[in-house]
């Protein structure tokens, strides 16, 4: 069982796959020659971007992702003002420092290389590293992938053989599950709620204790980005020249006379969503939720729901448990990138664990949690990935705003019903997988198709 605490990373936008992955698949690599024994003889690193990350990493700022590693910072724990002015201090010197102290030619336009032809068998966000020797001799070469939501994998491990469609990590928990079925299954049996379900499976791998403090730093993370989203102005990063709209929407929420509550709903959800994804497409902290690219939607309901009560943290625990138990099944049943399923990978599946955080806050029975992640997604089904321009900007920031709309529809719909709807989580979640093995590359974060040759990004 993987665990919650690897759906929900802290990191900077603005991708979890093209500029979290990135970060610390060049940091392994360090660790890579390092255990070699041959980082005293590396006198060059080069990099080739392959697949999704070639065709839309310059406006993901693929590269910036690469040098971050390659300076051995880390996405949870580095601070993007600090981030940037190492990046332009390695830009300007043209020089990398190893670890251990010695330094190394490096020229990003050289060492950098997009290699658009390249089209990875074993999934679509491919990074092959090389270090080379002063006579050009190669030291160390490895492919590994961004599998989406921060997630990295070696070629080695993508090619090992898995039984039963599981990779054993970790220790073995309290209440394995593969599916759904399974899921409620234990929590007929048992009497516990998902929330308590997956707490417990958690507490194989660390205190409850622990665990709790992590998610209430993961809730505050994303409560701060949504302030500075809110009160932050000006134009985002790229050629789309996009203007922030949180705070103006935000200033008109605060400041004008209170409209009726539920034509409001929308505003505060949207607003917030919104704030949230502007950070990210400014290279903001965020936190995977459990991508970059939908990691508006959870805080919002969040922010909305849960927060300004007395007893937010509790709240916000249940939410996230359950949000993550649901993310769990889509990360180990089907996939969460943007590259290989299109949105419905990422907005789809937000907006599906939402569901099942706010139902379950909202007193729902583990059929009812389950009813309302199914409705989410179900409602998602077939969302393409077609940023304009590369960018994280262009659906991106609206299409969070929405979904966290049809996450909280998606809940309330679950509380009217008693048994489990005619189609299963297991199905839709499988169904979204078919969805995107059959949709064409075009509409996967390659900016090949939809919106993005559509619209003129200039």
């Amino acid at each position: 069982m993987l665990s919650v605490l690897d759906l929900f990373r802290i990191g900077i936008g603005p991708s979890s796959s093209h500029t979290v992955g990135p970060i610390r698949i060049a940091g392994r690599f360090l660790q890579e020659i390092e255990q070699l024994g041959v980082l005293g003889a590396v006198a060059r690193i080069d990099v080739e971007l392959q697949g999704s990350l070639a065709l839309t990493g310059a406006g993901h700022a693929t590269p910036k992702a690469v040098m971050l590693g390659l300076l051995g910072l880390d996405p949870e724990t580095l601070d993007p003002e600090d981030a940037d002015n190492r990046v332009a201090a390695l830009e300007a010197r043209g020089m990398l420092a190893l670890p251990g102290g010695r330094t190394i030619p490096f020229d990003a336009a050289r060492d950098i290389r997009f290699a658009y032809e390249v089209l990875p068998v074993l999934h679509p966000n491919g990074m092959r590293l090389r270090a080379s020797g002063a006579s050009g001799e190669v030291l160390a070469d490895s492919t590994w992938y961004s599998t989406g939501g921060g997630f990295i994998a070696s070629q080695r491990q993508l090619e090992r053989p898995v039984r039963d469609d599981i990779v054993p990590t970790g220790p073995a928990v309290a209440h394995p599950f593969i599916s759904a079925a399974e899921l409620l299954g234990i929590c007929h049996a048992t009497g516990l709620s998902i929330d308590a379900v997956i707490l417990a499976n958690e507490s194989a791998k660390r205190a409850p204790g622990e665990t709790e403090a992590a998610l209430d730093r993961i809730a505050s993370v994303m409560m701060a980005c949504i302030d500075r989203g809110l009160t932050r102005t000006g134009i985002l990063p790229g050629s789309l020249r996009v203007r922030r709209r949180a705070p103006e929407i935000w200033q008109k929420l605060t400041s004008g006379p209170p409209s009726n509550e539920r034509e409001q709903l929308f505003d505060w959800l949207n607003v917030y969503a919104m704030a949230v994804n502007e950070e990210n497409a400014a290279g903001g902290q965020v936190v995977t939720a459990p991508t970059n690219g939908a990691a508006g939607i959870i805080p919002s309901v969040i922010r909305h729901y849960c927060w300004d009560s007395q007893d937010r943290f509790v709240r916000v625990r249940k939410f996230l448990l359950t949000a993550g138990g649901v993310g769990l099944l889509y990360k180990q049943r089907a996939s969460i990138s943007g590259a290989e399923m299109g949105c419905q990978g990422e907005v789809g599946v937000a907006c599906s664990m939402a569901a099942a955080g706010l139902a379950a806050v909202w007193g729902a029975t583990p059929q009812q949690v389950a009813n309302a992640a199914e409705i989410g997604m179900e409602h998602n089904l077939g969302l393409t990935c077609d940023p304009v321009g590369g960018l994280v900007q262009i659906p991106c920031i609206e299409r969070n705003a929405i979904g966290s709309v049809k996450a909280a529809n998606a809940a309330r719909l679950a509380l009217h019903s008693l048994e489990q709807t005619k189609v299963s989580l297991d199905q839709v979640i499988e169904t979204m997988r078919q969805t995107g093995i059959d949709m064409s590359s075009k509409y996967k974060e390659t900016s090949q198709g939809g919106l993005a040759v559509n619209v003129v990004a200039c």
